[in-house]
């Protein structure tokens, strides 16, 4: 992901998401060198994800596809193109966040070897105040 991308990213974001994250914090990520990737199908946008790797772990940031392709697996194809950047980057566990109220990630998560490890209270802004945040990670081996 570049700069330049970053209009058609936040086309997606808005459409993906009931809260979705600002230009100001895709432009950020980039400006800190965060590895940020974009899934194309047929010329077109499917999906990015981002990540900050650092100190030996890697946090997977943002995980989106477009709307109108979610289902035929480009979620998984991506994200594990992402698990395969962490470990490259020398990255030994992945953590991430995920709404409880998003069972179809949390199944993806749990299907790529992730477990919770934890929550985060009012982590995340939601029509009735904030919702929790379901913490999880997975070790990374040099064989994996």
């Amino acid at each position: 992901m570049r700069a330049t991308d970053v209009d058609a990213v936040m086309d997606v974001e808005l459409r993906a998401y009931p809260f979705p994250w600002t230009r100001g914090i895709f432009d950020d990520c980039l400006r800190a060198g965060y590895p940020a990737w974009l899934l194309h199908v047929d010329g077109r946008l499917a999906g990015y994800g981002v990540l900050s790797i650092a100190a030996g772990e890697a946090h997977v940031l943002n995980v989106c596809i477009d709307p109108s392709l979610q289902g035929g697996g480009l979620g998984r194809r991506l994200f594990r193109a992402l698990i395969d950047i962490a470990r490259q980057r020398g990255a030994e566990r992945v953590f991430l966040e995920v709404r409880p109220s998003n069972p179809h990630a949390i199944a993806l998560y749990h299907d790529e070897g992730f477990n919770e490890i934890g929550r985060r209270p009012r982590y995340y802004p939601a029509h009735t105040g904030r919702e929790d945040a379901i913490v999880m990670a997975r070790e990374l081996f040099a064989g994996d």
